[in-house]
């Protein structure tokens, strides 16, 4: 069978998968992903991908059935001698626990960078992890996009004022080059306890915002907890009008009901995680990242720098 490249979707997010497919120009290859009477997952590849340059998309967010499915249609794809396979994973799922900064508790982002590796993905193609030393947890190729140039061309047009990008310390890398892009200074969340073993948090904000619009940059919104947080310590502090963006639109529990009442006037997420069943009130934007997935894959599969997607 000559060199060709196929793309299997997963579950996870369907709707990605087939822009993805669009933009490359190529169909998604008919894999059936279902489940046995009793829950079990069952996988079976229903065209020929002996040869083949396989990418199989598919996120590793819960529920765990997700991270499953990946490990066997890595399996099936294995077994059925494709010449190289790329786990394409739009958001690497279970990145939270990155270091061992308790007693007793486990690296989960390394253990599934082993299970990925070890089922059989010859390289990794992923986003805006949630920490940077994650891309080394894999002993296999690992390409790490950057969510950042779609954010750009939505802020861009907006042409916001007295713009201030707000970070929380964690992603400071990826906020300082979004910050850099709009030529404009950055304002930092610190956020403490008053005392050892006390739930109630200080939020302070360093950098000067008074009068200012402000975007809060960050890689995850789960409950929006925090980022609700940051927006109320920034209007507390004379910020304008104030926008948030996140790459991985989590969105659990009352995160989008909570999001309703913030003095965030805009949240803007990617489509990294599914969100073609959220009821989303006119809050919330889900911007893609197809065009990212797609350009890096089609580079990859003609062994292409892909570099240049990381600028604007």
């Amino acid at each position: 069978m000559p060199d060709v490249l196929k793309i299997i979707s997963g579950n996870s997010n369907r709707p990605l998968a087939e822009k993805v497919s669009q933009y490359v120009g190529v169909p998604i290859s008919k894999a059936e992903v279902s489940r046995f009477s009793d829950g079990e997952i069952r996988v079976r590849i229903d065209e020929n991908i002996r040869g083949a340059d396989l990418f199989i998309i598919q996120s590793t967010g819960a529920p765990a059935e997700n991270l499953l499915e990946l490990l066997i249609l890595l399996d099936a794809a294995k077994r059925a001698s494709a010449r190289r396979i790329t786990a394409v994973i739009p958001y690497y799922g279970y990145a939270r626990q990155d270091r061992k900064d308790q007693p007793r508790v486990p690296i989960t982002a390394k253990l599934v960078a082993n299970l990925i590796a070890q089922a059989g993905a010859n390289r990794v193609l992923t986003m805006d992890l949630h920490a940077a030393q994650i891309q080394g947890f894999f002993d296999i190729p690992t390409d790490h996009l950057f969510s950042n140039p779609v954010f750009y061309d939505y802020f861009f047009k907006l042409n916001l004022p007295d713009l201030v990008i707000g970070a929380d310390l964690g992603g400071m890398k990826m906020v300082r080059n979004f910050a850099k892009k709009f030529n404009c200074p950055m304002a930092v969340l610190e956020k403490r306890r008053p005392a050892p073993n006390q739930a109630e948090a200080f939020y302070n904000i360093i950098g000067e915002v008074r009068g200012k619009n402000v975007i809060i940059r960050d890689d995850i919104v789960d409950t929006g907890g925090t980022l609700i947080e940051f927006a109320k310590a920034l209007q507390r502090n004379g910020a304008r009008d104030i926008y948030a963006c996140c790459t991985h639109g989590v969105l659990s529990g009352k995160a989008v009901e909570e999001m309703e009442k913030s003095p965030i006037k805009k949240l803007v997420v990617s489509d990294t995680i599914n969100q073609s069943n959220g009821d989303f009130s006119n809050k919330i934007e889900v911007l893609s990242v197809a065009q990212l997935f797609g350009e890096a894959i089609i580079r990859t599969d003609k062994e292409e720098s892909i570099s240049s997607l990381f600028e604007y």
